[in-house]
């Protein structure tokens, strides 16, 4: 019996287009002419009884292709010889037509909104509440130009002494305003294995963000849109880089799958717990688990390659270290020890039981300041683990057994020191003691339970107002501890508040921010250029933060995107049809689109809801050229400045 998998070979050799000279089978090409119906596949797999039965359905007298179907089939890795059971090997994410996103090469565009953003930024939740959203998709065959390299225009350098205009240097700090997905583009053209760290806040998808993006577009939508932006970040990272995203409950389980699609499961490092409020308010009136966490994932681009830092954070006195060196200044083998509380209450004169009575409700504070004095005498005993310890050590820990009063001393060259004692050894509180966001207090190494970077003061953090769209720096510089070195350079295309790249340049890290919104001058760029002049405010005096820096902004050149801002604030029917008649005339109209059949319903157009007739304008328009292609740089119809273009080329290695 012939195979069903060569079957499908066999019809397909019918056609040379899905072959290479060689022979090899073009799986891409077969799959992207499945999906569009193509004549000449439909009409070789009809022609065979087998792959007729298979992939054909007889619907009211009419044979109807399934291409999902033939889809799953292609798409296997080894078009499942000898069965055709259409889940084998095929876990993983699909849109509601069920094509597996990791084989389709749809672009989501998504469009935010705008026009109810206000100078300074939104001050109301309910601001977005009539706004229309424009989910655009492109399918592969209506890709052309979209993801060519775009011109950059407006280019101005900040700096502590104001505005000068900018010469692109791959080190400057950078802002971009433009479509975040058609910036990554270009931005892979330069920085293609350069950045060390990826933080991006993605809209949750829920409706509650205070940013202004359309975060309540259809589940699928939001997949393929977030799954487009993650190819670019994992091509952009450096072998030892970090992508981290800030998500809450309702996405993570999807866009764990993504990650682990795009970024392999074997590179997740971390699901970390952040506290973001407290059981208390409105929160607490429903019944239930009242949510009080978000959550922060964390990917290496190469494992083998991945190297985080160890971070601290602080923690009350460990009660642990209760090992009072009644001598510690003389030959350890004279060492004597008390307890921690003896020495308190010999040093205060009194005796051990009156200390809690001396204090009240200050003890715990007056113990914790006596430890911290004192660390240097200050330790406790830990046992030593006969399994994960050299054999040296396990013949110490033997002899101290047998000698429970004797210190015995083994030194180490890349770690502390043995002090052992009745089969365990000393750690030292001073190993403990740390300064951490300017006090000084036991610490411990951060765990994946986050509870210490609540969002207090936030709304003052950057001087800037976004009520339930800013990040708290400590969030963001304790991810950049974490993952980045000083002089290693950020992205973040989700930049809102300003808040990635603030952090970056308190903490001296170079960074790109990328934002589409109008408030990107009126709110990120002013926070950036707050912190040039000396921020007071989030972690500034955890670092010292004197101010300095530059950075430098620029603007993806508008083409149709002019258009689209322009639909997105019309609020009349006047202004509707002065948009309109300027499309036909001037616009670039998408090919799927024929003007004079337009022209000769243009009143049905008009009889069209508003709502409806933004929607209808924004199909109308070419999607791949929403901006200026830096191949067509020299068009005179664009109008380039001598400026910008050098700024451009500059960018693109091309001066």
């Amino acid at each position: 019996m012939i195979k069903f998998y060569e079957t499908v070979i066999e019809v397909l050799k019918q056609d040379t287009r899905f072959f290479t000279e060689d022979g090899i089978l073009l799986k891409n090409a077969v799959y992207e002419a499945a999906m569009q119906m193509d004549e000449n596949l439909i009409s070789i797999l009809l022609a065979n009884k087998i792959t007729k039965a298979q992939f054909f359905k007889e619907v009211a007298g009419v044979v109807v292709f399934d291409k999902i179907a033939f889809g799953w089939v292609v798409s296997n890795k080894e078009f499942l010889p000898d069965s055709y059971t259409r889940f084998k090997n095929k876990i993983g994410l699909a849109n509601e037509r069920g094509e597996l996103l990791s084989s389709k090469g749809n672009v989501e565009l998504v469009f935010p909104y705008k026009d109810c953003v206000l100078a300074g930024g939104q001050t109301k939740d309910d601001q977005k509440r009539t706004e229309v959203f424009y989910n655009t998709a492109l399918s592969p065959d209506e890709i052309d130009r979209l993801l060519f390299p775009k011109v950059f225009i407006n280019a101005k350098k900040y700096t502590i002494n104001g505005m000068e205009n900018a010469k692109f240097n791959v080190n400057d700090n950078l802002v971009v305003k433009g479509n975040n997905l058609l910036t990554l583009a270009s931005l892979s053209r330069c920085y293609e294995g350069k950045i060390q760290c990826i933080y991006i806040d993605v809209p949750y998808n829920t409706g509650n963000d205070s940013f202004g993006y359309n975060d309540r577009f259809n589940h699928s939508s939001w997949l393929t849109f977030i799954k487009n932006r993650l190819d670019f970040s994992h091509k952009l990272l450096k072998p030892s880089g970090t992508i981290a995203i800030s998500v809450d409950n309702y996405e993570l389980g999807y866009l764990l799958v993504l990650l682990d699609e795009i970024f392999g499961k074997e590179n997740r490092k971390n699901i970390i717990t952040v506290k973001r409020g407290s059981v208390t308010g409105a929160k607490v009136i429903n019944p239930g688990v009242v949510n009080v966490a978000e959550y922060v994932v964390i990917y290496a681009k190469e494992s083998a390659q991945w190297k985080p830092n160890r971070v601290y954070c602080a923690k009350g006195y460990d009660d642990r270290y209760n090992v009072w060196i009644n001598n510690r200044d003389k030959h350890y083998s004279e060492w004597t020890f008390s307890t921690v509380l003896e020495k308190w209450a010999e040093t205060e004169g009194v005796k051990k039981s009156q200390l809690k009575k001396k204090y009240g409700d200050l003890y715990k504070e007056k113990l914790n300041e006596f430890v911290i004095d004192n660390a240097h005498n200050i330790g406790r005993w830990a046992a030593l683990d006969m399994n994960s310890v050299s054999e040296e050590a396990r013949k110490l820990k033997k002899e101290s057994l047998s000698s429970p009063e004797t210190v015995y001393y083994l030194p180490r060259e890349d770690a502390n020191d043995y002090y052992i004692k009745n089969g365990n050894t000393l750690l030292f509180a001073t190993d403990r003691i740390m300064t951490i966001d300017g006090v000084t207090t036991f610490s411990q190494p951060i765990s994946d339970i986050w509870d210490d970077v609540l969002p207090n003061d936030l709304h003052n953090e950057g001087n800037v107002e976004f009520k339930k769209g800013k990040k708290p720096e400590k969030l963001i510089s304790r991810i950049l501890e974490l993952c980045t070195n000083e002089g290693d350079l950020v992205l973040d295309f989700f930049a809102g508040s300003g808040t990635t790249g603030a952090v970056a340049m308190k903490m001296n890290r170079k960074f790109i921010l990328c934002e589409q919104m109008d408030y990107i001058q009126d709110i990120t760029c002013q926070r950036l250029i707050q912190t040039i002049m000396h921020d007071s405010r989030g972690i500034s005096s955890e670092v010292n933060w004197q101010g300095g820096g530059s950075f430098v902004y620029c603007e993806l050149a508008n083409a149709n995107q002019n258009f689209v801002d322009e639909i997105q604030s019309a609020s009349s029917l006047y202004e509707i049809k002065d948009i309109y008649l300027r499309i036909i005339e001037t616009g670039f109209i998408s090919s799927k689109v024929n003007p004079r059949n337009i022209n000769d319903n243009v009143e049905d157009f008009y009889a069209l809801s508003l709502e409806d007739q933004k929607c209808f304008l924004m199909e109308l328009l070419d999607k791949n050229l929403l901006y200026v292609n830096y191949c067509d740089i020299d068009d005179e119809e664009y109008a380039i400045s001598d400026e910008d273009k050098e700024f451009t080329r500059n960018f693109y290695g091309e001066v």
